[in-house]
Formats: structure tokens, sequence, C-alpha cells
């Protein structure tokens, strides 16, 4: 089965800021999540996906099919979209957000854009200025699932919202996924929810990538090993837990974090030093802001 999305040796040069040969692959199946800081490159990716820039080097391909020089018609169909603002006029009612689907898609169902709308609380005739950002974003996502798109490219779509309102997007998020052949690309500063949703996490900084692992080497298999400053000199000397390169470490004062690949192995070499599991935000805290120990 071909890939949702596979990206390979992306180029985009914007003055001082530069993609720099970046691989992504979005397998169908898998919910792949992008974290990075602001300018890391995440949205100008995601916008090559979408065929809104183009490249100045490298093969885009979106299910099946190349963008590198924009995104078919064909293509585009088959595909949801949900940016980080609303994209409606402010004027629109949600019923006429409705008829707009209805007049893009062939495969548009009104039905299930309405049983959508009516699961997030969003009324007909409300207009579009009268949403709240969660609303906003769940009509967003309403307009992208209902005309039953094989992938979903998301650009921080639950930023902002409450806590609440995020977990009833990722509950929808879950639902599509159940389909067990579509996929996601989600871009995301919140990385709780990539942590509770992602199958796999490519972290992106100045323009590359930094990381790409499965969101479980991250979060079951990976740890940050609380150390004193006397522990550092022998955890650095057990090379073999390291890939036989000195850890990556953050000084905070009389205490030092240390990115750890296995902690089981870690917790039998040093019992006595305290290793948590990783998040993703400590691990990309370590990776892109860490010193080799």
């Amino acid at each position: 089965m071909l890939d949702a999305i596979s990206c390979t040796g992306l180029v985009k040069r914007y003055g001082s800021f530069a993609l720099d040969h970046v691989d992504l692959t979005v397998p169908r199946g898998q919910v792949v999540g992008v974290v990075g800081s602001n300018g890391a490159g995440k949205t100008t990716a995601i916008k090559i996906v979408l065929g809104l820039v183009r490249a100045d080097a490298g093969d885009v391909r979106v299910l099946g099919e190349s963008v590198t020089a924009g995104l078919p018609r064909g293509v585009s169909a088959r595909m949801g979209v949900v940016l980080d603002t609303c994209a409606f006029p402010p004027t629109c009612r949600v019923a006429d957000v409705g008829a707009i689907g209805a007049a893009m898609y062939d495969a548009w169902d009104a039905g299930a854009f309405a049983r959508l709308a009516s699961d997030a609380g969003l009324d007909a005739d409300k207009r579009v200025s009268q949403l709240s950002r969660g609303m906003g974003m769940r009509l967003s996502l309403a307009f992208a699932l209902a005309h039953a798109p094989e992938l979903l490219v998301l650009d921080e779509p639950t930023a902002g919202l409450d806590p609440i309102a995020r977990e009833d997007m990722l509950d929808v998020l879950r639902a599509f996924m159940e389909g067990g052949d579509r996929a996601i690309l989600m871009a995301s500063h919140i990385t709780t929810d990539l942590e509770k949703i992602a199958d796999e996490v490519v972290c992106m900084d100045a323009g590359r990538v930094a990381f790409a692992l499965p969101k479980d080497d991250i979060c079951d298999r990976a740890g940050v090993a609380r150390c004193r400053q006397a522990d550092v000199p022998a955890v650095a000397a057990a090379e073999d837990l390291f890939a036989g390169e000195g850890p990556l470490v953050r000084r905070h004062g009389y205490s030092v974090d240390v990115l750890v690949p296995d902690r089981v192995a870690f917790a039998r070499r040093f019992p006595d030093v305290v290793c948590d599991a990783a998040s993703i935000e400590e691990y990309m805290a370590l990776t892109l802001r860490g010193e080799r120990a």
C-alpha cells in the first residue's frame, strides 16, 4: 500500500530560512505528529504538501500522486485540511458552510456534516463570527471530514482550546482512524495531544529533521535520568547505553537531566538513580538543547 504522504529531499528557501533536504513519510494507518519550535519549518513543509508552496527541490507525493507542481484536484478531493484558524467568512452560517461543501465535493455527505456539527454543539443558524475558537475548529474539522477523506492534514488544530475541547477533537480523530487505511499528518505545539494519538513523531529544527521516531520509542522506551552532578561521569562512561556517544544532558544547578534511550536497561545499571519516562517535550528539549556529557 502506497504511503499517504511521501516527501523526499524537500528544499525551500525564504531569505535567511531554508527547509533543508527534509524527508517526511506518513504511512496509511498511522498518525504522524510534527513538533518543533516556531520557525522550525513545520508549516512550510505542510504548505508544500498541500500544494500551496512549491519546493525549490525534492519530490512530494500525496495519495500516490505527484504534487511537486501543485495539488491535483483529484487529490484535494480525497483529503481534508484543518489549519490553525477557521477559514470561513465571518458572516457564514454553519448551514452555509455545509452548502459550500456540497458545491465543492462530489462525495459530500450532508448527513455526516450535520451529525458532526450537532455532536460539536454547532447550531445550523450560528454565524462563524459568533463561534468560539474551539467551535470554529470543530466546524473546520466537520467540513474536512464530511466528504470521506483518506487523509487529514492538520496544522495546530488544538492550539488555544481548553482541555475538554481538545479531548473532544482527539476523539473525533480517533474515530476517523478506525478505517484502518486512513492517515493523519498533524503539526502541533501541544505535545501531550500527540502523546495520546500519534504513532510517530517527527521533530524539526531550523529547517531540518532532528529526529523521526515511533512515539513508543520516546514515551514508553526512553527516559530522563535525574542525576546529581557526581553521578554524571559514571553514567557517561556507560557508552553501551548511549550507542557509543556521550549522553545528552541539561544541567539545572546541582542536578542534571540525562536523556536515556532505554530506561529499563539504565535502571539495571544504575538502580539508585531515578529515571522517569520521557515525554515528547522533554525528549525534544534534550535532543535540541542538550549538550554531550
